[in-house]
This record gives C-alpha cells, sequence and structure tokens, in this order.
C-alpha cells in the first residue's frame, strides 16, 4: 500500500529569511531521510493556514510545517474548521527552522533538520489537545483560531511583538532575551478578571506581569513556564505571575528557563479546561498566541482534548 501524501509547508521568511536561502540545501536533507514529498511555499501571513487546508482536502495524509512556531500554528490552523478537525486522521509533523522552538522542544522534535526528518520517516504519531482562542483582534473585533503549545497574556505579549518586530541575527535565545528586556522597560502590570471553568464565584481579580494558559510547557524562547503541563492531559496549565516587581521578574528568570519558578513570590498554578480573561483598565492586554501577536484581551481559552495527531519522536 501507498504511502499517504506528506505535503511540506514551508516558510520562507523564518529566521529572518534563513530558511529561504537555505532551503534547496535543506530540501535534500529531508529527501534522504524522508523520501519523495510534496513541497509549498508561503508568500504571506495566512499562506500557511490555506496551504495546509489545500492539502488536506486533496487527501493529504501528513502535512509538516517548515519553520517557527508562528508557522506551525498557522498549519495547525489549517487542521481546524472551527473547533472540529478537518481531516482526523491526518497527521501534522514539524520540522523546526525558528527563532523561538516552543512548541518542539514541548513534542521533543530536535532542532537539526536531518534528525527531525528521521522522526517523519518513522511516521509514529500520538494523539495531542489542542487549544481554541476566541479573542479581540487589534481593530476591536470578535476573532477565534486554534493554539497548540501556549497562549499567554501581559508582558509576554508585548515581549512577542518586539522579538517578531527586531532583527534576529544574534539567534533566538539572544533575541528573545532582547525583546524581554525592552519590553520590561516598557510594560506595567494590568489587573485582569478571570474566570475558571465557568465558576463566576471563584472568579478572580489581580494586578498581572504575564499569565500562560499552557497546553505545552516552553514559550519566550526556552522558558520552561509550565513545567508541569501535559500535550495530552485534557487540560490546561494556567500560570500566573502576578503583580511583582520588575526587579522580582528579573531575578526569576533563570528560575523560569528551569521550570523551578512555580514556588517564586507571586507565582500560581491552576487547571482549567476553559479560562475567560478580560481587562479591567483602559490599556490593552496583549496576547501571546503561539509566538504570534494577532490581539488582546477580552479572550476565552478552551481546550479540545485529543484533537489533533502529530508526527513525533517515540517514547
Amino acid at each position: 500500500m501507498a504511502r499517504p501524501r506528506t505535503v511540506l509547508v514551508v516558510n520562507p521568511a523564518a529566521q529572518g529569511g534563513r530558511l529561504g536561502k537555505r532551503w534547496p540545501e535543506l530540501a535534500g536533507e529531508i529527501r534522504r531521510e524522508l523520501g519523495g514529498f510534496e513541497e509549498a511555499l508561503t508568500a504571506a501571513p495566512g499562506d500557511a493556514g490555506r496551504l495546509t487546508r489545500e492539502a488536506l482536502e486533496s487527501g493529504a495524509g501528513t502535512v509538516v510545517a517548515v519553520g517557527g512556531d508562528g508557522t506551525i500554528n498557522e498549519v495547525a490552523n489549517g487542521f481546524f474548521d472551527g473547533d472540529r478537525a478537518r481531516a482526523p486522521e491526518a497527521a501534522l509533523g514539524v520540522v523546526p527552522f525558528g527563532t523561538g522552538g516552543d512548541f518542539r522542544r514541548s513534542l521533543r522534535v530536535p532542532q537539526a533538520t536531518r534528525d527531525a526528518a528521521r522522526i517523519l520517516a518513522d511516521g509514529h504519531t500520538r494523539t495531542i489537545d489542542a487549544g481554541h482562542l476566541t479573542y479581540t483582534d487589534l481593530e476591536g473585533q470578535t476573532r477565534t483560531r486554534v493554539f497548540v503549545n501556549i497562549s499567554s497574556f501581559g508582558w509576554s505579549g508585548l515581549v512577542v511583538e518586539i522579538a517578531n518586530t527586531s532583527s534576529k541575527r544574534f539567534g533566538a535565545k539572544a533575541s528573545f532575551m532582547l525583546a524581554a528586556a525592552r519590553g520590561l522597560m516598557r510594560y506595567e502590570n494590568q489587573r485582569v478578571r478571570m474566570v475558571f471553568d465557568g465558576d463566576e464565584k471563584g472568579a478572580v481579580e489581580l494586578g498581572v506581569a504575564v499569565v500562560a494558559v499552557a497546553n505545552g510547557r516552553f514559550f519566550g524562547g526556552g522558558m520552561q513556564i509550565a513545567p508541569t503541563a501535559e500535550l495530552d492531559d485534557g487540560s490546561f496549565d494556567v500560570v500566573a505571575v502576578a503583580d511583582v516587581s520588575k526587579l522580582t521578574l528579573v531575578r526569576s528568570f533563570p528560575r523560569v528557563y528551569s521550570g523551578s519558578h512555580l514556588d517564586n513570590e507571586g507565582v500560581s498554578l491552576r487547571r482549567a479546561k476553559q479560562v475567560r480573561a478580560e481587562p479591567l483598565g483602559t490599556v490593552p492586554v496583549r496576547l501571546d498566541v503561539d509566538g504570534e501577536n494577532p490581539g488582546k484581551l477580552p479572550a476565552t481559552f478552551r481546550v479540545l482534548p485529543g484533537a489533533l495527531r502529530v508526527v513525533c519522536p517515540r517514547a
């Protein structure tokens, strides 16, 4: 029986255009490990989702995102029609080539192209959860989208906006650290109201530096913000860093990278299948959705249990 078609959706603009320059070389590496595949190159924002939909509608068995976390998010959105899987038997694959690389860390896909291609060739899959987000875009309109790793708001939303509009010439970690420092200078903690699993009586109001609604563990170029999160446990880990000082945030950085920060001052962890968050002030509270900045609060985050098949390493 012939193997189902594999389509690679490639973002040539990833890592400041480096992927486009190296694509012929990398395509050869992948082909040597995987064998034949089809490729579709993006040319503008939104192309990855459209190309994924077209591939799935034409019968592709695996669609592979080649790029960073934003490309993976667009491709993942192509797998869904609203909150329903477009092709439940199809699988999402990942060949990392981006600035952050946070979803591939949670999925345990290696950074090296050849190693990632070997995982695709092996073809092992697992079923993971996804998140469905209803949010407010930058023009004030209500929108929806899917995320596979982490959606967060507050300081992180400002950081990702800075990171995505800055040079990546210093590499992933340095780029995010520089963006984090610039964002920290500009950000002022904002008050929000959060409701967990529809429990209005248990709603909390607090000033926050950042809140992560986590399916995966990592964001911000390797920060292990949600060290106990699992991709397939049917709930989010909601990690809130409350109204702490900028100095406290800076001192916390090493522990966030190691994932040992949950007992820090002002840090809380809740688990929920749904989170509704709304701002209590007039300053926009920005979102970071899988490394992209599509909008702001108010927003509702809802888990979609077992919604997506992914190609990943064997346990």
